[in-house]
């Protein structure tokens, strides 16, 4: 379970997210959705220790994040919301770069990476810069090195953005998997509709407010018939 209690983040004079409470449990889908700037991304890095909190505490299965922080770390994988990183690196030395800050054998790497760059039809391309890539493909291999150790947590934001087709399939799939056996998976999304078919519960983000946190069937209940984006954009509105 992750608690996010009275979070608050202030950059100056802007309050990027403002006195957030929720609770994530274990083995279901959490999806964020917001405007950008609503607060999303901003949630997101605090609880992969990017950024501190200026308030506030993030707490994971009964520990602290901020006095258990290396130990939290490596229990998650995390896509950031772009993929231009380490764009000197071939797409293998980042592979090995995560492996070996994870401490997995060689063994379990091979079996792991043959695995996941099999699915996202990334193994002729081991030995290419990532940023010969195309964005498609930076994002797929980010991807691969977030769910490289087979962390029980999985932290995404806008996983999806640029994957083609079957690769956005094949990872919600796995999505899916993830949680039933037990596991968390975090993720933010623009697709309302993938957040319908994929999410158990929601928080609504506006301006850094929580606006709404529960079940997904729940909410689309107090608005029968209608979809979860309609009843959204009458949520969050417009961010003005």
């Amino acid at each position: 379970m992750i608690e996010f209690q009275h979070v608050t983040k202030k950059y100056d004079t802007k309050t990027a997210l403002n006195d957030l409470n929720l609770t994530i449990k274990t083995g279901e889908i959490f999806g964020f959705l917001g405007h950008n700037g609503a607060g999303k991304s901003t949630t997101i890095k605090s609880l992969v220790s990017v950024i501190e909190p200026t308030a506030g505490k993030i707490v994971v299965d009964g520990k602290e994040l901020s006095a258990n922080r290396l130990e939290i770390k490596k229990r998650i994988g995390y896509v950031p919301d772009t993929p231009d990183l380490f764009l000197q690196l071939s797409a293998g030395e980042y592979w090995d770069l995560i492996a070996a800050a994870y401490e997995m054998t060689d063994s379990a790497k091979a079996e792991r990476l043959a695995e996941l760059a099999g699915l996202f039809d990334m193994l002729d391309h081991q030995d290419e810069a990532i940023g010969s890539f195309s964005h498609g493909m930076r994002q797929k291999t980010i991807l691969i090195g977030a769910l490289l150790p087979d962390p029980d947590i999985w932290v995404l934001d806008e996983p999806m953005t640029g994957l083609d087709p079957q690769a956005s399939y094949d990872l919600k799939e796995m999505m899916k998997k993830h949680a039933a056996r037990g596991n968390t998976v975090i993720f933010s999304t623009h697709v309302l509709d993938t957040a319908q078919q994929l999410c158990d519960e929601l928080a609504i983000l506006k301006k850094g407010q929580l606006i709404y946190n529960g079940n997904t069937e729940d909410l689309l209940a107090q608005s029968p018939g209608e979809s979860l984006e309609a009843i959204y954009l009458k949520m969050a509105g417009r961010q003005s």
